[in-house]
């Protein structure tokens, strides 16, 4: 598959699977661990709409942000800061007014690997592991028309059903179907996503009928899908 260029202000389905199909995930912890690399290194490049993580793949709705919604990286030769000025790497000896600061926009495509990279090196350090996790390149498909938004929304949900983990989306806990229904805070765009269905009541509706004729007239190339 061609690899696409994720650009900034546009919609994607991103998804990819372990290297050879190997696990990714072995434990609860694992996921979660997967979510708050994913909170710290994703969340300044991209809003999320929906995701699921599943034993060897994952799946994700995002769009990458504008360059303007983009927040600045503060850098210096010891290291770098974020714009809140948190110090990364950077020498205790060296005073402020010695250290020379540049700024730098955060770019998306670093931005996952270095999600992938970290969570390798934890689950390889973890399981004494070597080598590469995740195959290469992630793949990207555009997502351009609402009902291309609504339907994969609706796959990544399936997604554990289609595999056999469950009968229903409430069962599987590792995706945002049930983050969407929650009034609890989060970072997924929740308001965004129920504005597409309309409401909660149309977004569980559209949930338990099978789409699989939407699917048809998407006309998307799904064949190296998870």
């Amino acid at each position: 598959m061609k690899t696409v260029p994720l650009e900034y202000g546009k919609y994607y389905h991103i998804y990819n699977r372990g290297i050879n199909g190997c696990n990714l995930f072995y434990d609860d912890e694992n996921y979660e661990h997967f979510l708050h690399l994913y909170d710290k290194y994703i969340s300044p490049v991209a809003d999320t709409f929906a995701w699921v993580l599943m034993r060897n793949h994952f799946h994700l709705l995002v769009r990458i942000k504008t360059v303007e919604e983009i927040p600045f990286m503060v850098q210096t030769p010891e290291g770098q800061r974020d714009a809140s000025g948190s110090a990364k790497n950077l020498s205790a000896s060296l005073r402020p007014e010695s250290v020379s600061f540049t700024q730098k926009k955060y770019k998306p495509s670093n931005q996952f690997s270095h999600l992938f990279n970290a969570y390798t090196k934890a689950i390889n350090k973890r399981y004494h592991r070597t080598g590469s996790l995740f195959e290469h390149p992630f793949r990207r498909i555009p997502v351009i028309t609402n009902d291309q938004l609504k339907y994969l929304i609706y796959y990544i949900h399936h997604n554990p059903i289609h595999h056999g983990f469950c009968e229903h989306f409430l069962e599987y806990p590792w995706s945002s179907y049930l983050t969407v229904l929650s009034p609890k805070q989060t970072r997924l765009n929740r308001n965004e996503v129920l504005e597409w269905f309309g409401n909660k009541a149309y977004f569980k509706e559209y949930h338990s009928k099978e789409q699989i004729e939407k699917y048809k007239k998407m006309e998307i190339d799904y064949s190296d899908d998870c």
